[in-house]
């Protein structure tokens, strides 16, 4: 596998995590603006992994089907603090916006190094990235 495949396969799992948090958010909150907020960016990451996953497979590679063991950590870091805070909501929403940082972060560190058939592919996924993360650094703002 070169290098460009193990970038795209790691972007795929970091944004797995991303998605599989907020699925896992969507069910533990009560509040349904906030399930819907998490039910919409779980679809963003779904159709982002996906054109991730079709770039990799056009290079006959196998995508990526796992998320990453941070992600798990974070997930269960926040479910542990949710458990023992007076605020739950505010504790998945502050923890997913620390997950949409990594997303973010991983997303600009791969496409200013990537060759220019990656570059183009992130470039149109870095509007919905950088929209997600707003949206929930926005959120975490309010909350505060």
């Amino acid at each position: 596998m070169n290098d460009k495949i193990q970038q795209l396969n790691e972007l795929i799992e970091i944004t797995r995590d991303g998605q599989r948090f907020y699925q896992h958010a969507h069910d533990e909150v009560k509040d349904v603006r906030l399930q819907a907020l998490f039910r919409d960016i779980s679809q963003n990451k779904t159709e982002l992994i996906r054109a991730l996953a079709v770039k990799v497979g056009a290079n006959n590679e196998q995508p990526a089907e796992g998320g990453t063991l941070i992600g798990k950590l974070r997930q269960v870091y926040a479910d542990t603090k949710a458990t023992l805070a007076s605020d739950e909501e505010a504790t998945y929403v502050e923890q997913l916006e620390e997950a949409e940082d990594r997303i973010l972060h991983a997303f600009e560190e791969v496409l200013k190094d990537a060759e220019p058939d990656i570059q183009t592919l992130l470039a149109t996924q870095m509007p919905t990235v950088r929209a997600n993360h707003d949206r929930m650094r926005s959120l975490k703002q309010s909350m505060q």
